[in-house]
């Protein structure tokens, strides 16, 4: 006999409704964006198709909004219940009205008036059910009233005066230095969207192996150049951390560098058989002198985690190790930075970890979010988790074990990679900038294939010793600058169950900011030129654009309200890639 359909729609609603609170997020009206990724896997997928490739040459901007806050702007709205909420940079929060942009309410955040490590960006924010939660440059988490914006609770995730920031002067003589503008160094701040998952809200920590960021003039510009400087017992110590939604009460905490087995299995090549070019003896000496490196060690957060709620695992990206780039008093593999991180989401305890660079030196963060999907191998399904490297593919996991499936073809073909930084300069593909930066990106679960915003940019990689002397203890320092040939982007989509390349668009420069996937087979895409483009999901053929009047370096999102598919994304460029700066939200939806 047949179930009663009431008694199966009675029996569903039951199971809706002794979910945990986190199930809300997942189930979520599809016409809504309510988390970073859309979701708690970070696809960042839409399954709206009211918007599609047969009539995107239709989509026409529907409302334009002006933060007033002019800087590299990174933020993915989130959007829930027909209002927008948005971070700009330098940390206001605003609710917009998601039809017309009408401003609802703002929380203007107050610096101190100091020098912060890493810039004005902020990532976006997040929601609970009364709650929206942002992180501030001044490493701060504040939860506001979701209704008006009023503060709730504001902790200090960390204490921003820690650690010691390398200076320029160090460098001072070094022929391929001069004219150099310090922009940036080592220094705690936070500036990813958090994820809000259990009665927990997930943040983590960056600047922790920033290292010293200068701009050098090359051919009439300025370009960003990294370094580091051994010794002298600075750098920071990553960590993420969960707090309670209702109290802002520290839960756990789980720092990127441990107190001991720091120094890990002094691998001569990665866990995919490429060699690192280590000079282990040197290693091995350093390790008697420099036993404390783990208090300095590096490993910022600078992804908002992929959660998979069945197993009860988060799932993260760590930075570079500290300090960064050079290695002279940092010797092991410098564990667990460079890696993808499983986590227990109750407890904070380390269940795998995957190290993609071993001892890095070249910048090499696992920046870009994981996300996480299904693939079915030898008739058996696997929960899979991907992320896309610097390195120039794309890791495919088991979510469970943390075992290798495969590693992708490479969207960024690697060129010497991981050779030593020389006195004179070694040329390198990925520089440091990498094959991908923290751009997220996109999956779509009916094609199988992950969209990437890639990065063509050679570098040259400079090693060179010091002299020590009272008060500036530096033995050496790395660092790279761009080479002086052409660089580009490249958007590749990839197939998951077979690793290979589906298809590449080139673009007229590296791409930085992300992607967005939609039902309606688009994928959506900036520029730091202020271009914003469709793409067919199938070949790559751009469909339709829009041309800003600022870098559009951040990731699109789109939403339904009142019957009408929308796309948003903001423009506001990227100072550090040399895209203009400044301070719009655009809102797309088809001409009526």
């Amino acid at each position: 006999m047949r179930p009663d359909p009431i008694h199966l729609l009675i029996a569903a609603l039951f199971c809706l409704l002794i979910q945990p609170v986190y199930a809300v997020a997942i189930l979520s009206d599809s016409s809504d964006w309510p988390l970073y990724g859309r979701t708690y896997d970070n696809q960042r997928f839409s399954p709206l198709s009211q918007v599609n490739s047969g009539n995107v040459d239709q989509l026409r901007l529907a409302w334009r909004f002006n933060t007033g806050k002019v800087g590299s702007f990174q933020t993915s709205p989130i959007i829930r219940d027909g209002v927008m909420y948005i971070t700009t940079p330098y940390n206001d929060v605003i609710a917009l009205r998601a039809d017309t942009g009408k401003v609802l309410w703002r929380y203007r955040h107050d610096l101190p008036d100091k020098t912060f490590c890493c810039g004005p960006a902020n990532r976006g924010p997040a929601l609970s059910a009364d709650k929206v939660f942002s992180v501030t440059i001044d490493a701060r988490l504040i939860a506001l009233d979701r209704k008006t914006g009023e503060v709730i609770w504001d902790v200090a995730i960390t204490d921003t005066d820690t650690g010691k920031a390398e200076q320029l002067d160090a460098l001072l003589g070094v022929a391929e230095l001069q004219g150099a503008i310090q922009s940036g160094q080592t220094g705690y701040t936070a500036n990813l969207a958090p994820q809000v998952f259990a009665g927990k809200v997930l943040v983590g920590i960056s600047g922790a192996g920033y290292g010293l960021h200068m701009d050098l003039e090359q051919e009439g510009e300025y370009t960003l150049s990294v370094g580091g400087l051994s010794g002298g017992e600075h750098g920071l110590r990553g960590f993420i951390v969960a707090y309670d939604t209702e109290t802002g009460e520290e839960i756990w905490r789980w720092y990127s560098t441990p107190e001991s087995g720091w120094q890990g299995e002094w691998r001569r090549q990665t866990e995919y058989g490429a060699p690192l070019n280590r000079d282990l003896k040197a290693e091995r000496r350093a390790n008697k002198t420099y036993a404390d490196t783990w208090h300095y060690g590096g490993g910022s957060i600078y992804t908002t985690p992929a959660i998979d709620p069945e197993l009860g695992l988060i799932y993260i990206g760590t930075g570079n190790p500290s300090p960064q780039m050079d290695d002279s008093t940092r010797p092991g593999d410098n564990l667990y930075t460079v890696s993808l991180v499983a986590l227990e989401a109750d407890t904070g305890k380390l269940r795998w970890h995957y190290q993609q660079v071993p001892h890095d030196r070249w910048g090499y963060d696992v920046a870009s979010p994981p996300l996480l999907f299904e693939l079915v191998e030898n008739g058996k399904t696997i929960k899979a988790v991907g992320q896309a490297s610097k390195l120039g593919w794309l890791f495919i996991h088991d979510r469970l074990t943390g075992k290798l499936i495969r590693r992708s073809e490479a969207f960024i073909k690697p060129e010497n990679l991981f050779a030593r930084p020389s006195k004179e300069g070694v040329r390198i593909v990925p520089g440091t900038l990498g094959a991908v930066s923290w751009s997220p990106v996109a999956y779509h679960p009916g094609l199988q294939q992950v969209y990437i915003p890639g990065i063509y940019q050679p570098s040259l990689f400079y090693s060179r010793k010091l002299d020590p002397q009272p008060g500036a203890p530096w033995q050496s320092y790395t660092f790279f600058k761009k080479a002086d040939e052409p660089d580009w982007g490249v958007l590749s989509a990839i197939d998951v169950v077979s690793g290979k390349l589906s298809w590449q668009q080139k673009v007229a420069q590296p791409m930085v900011g992300g992607v967005l996937a939609t039902a309606g087979d688009l994928i959506f895409s900036g520029e730091g030129n202020g271009r914003f483009v469709a793409y067919d999901a199938h070949s790559g053929a751009p469909l339709w654009q829009h041309q800003s009047d600022y870098g559009v370096n951040a990731p699109p999102v789109s939403y339904m309200l009142n019957g009408k598919q929308y796309i948003s994304v903001a423009a506001g460029g990227n100072s550090l890639f040399g895209y203009k700066v400044g301070d719009e939200i655009l809102t797309f939806s088809l001409d009526d």
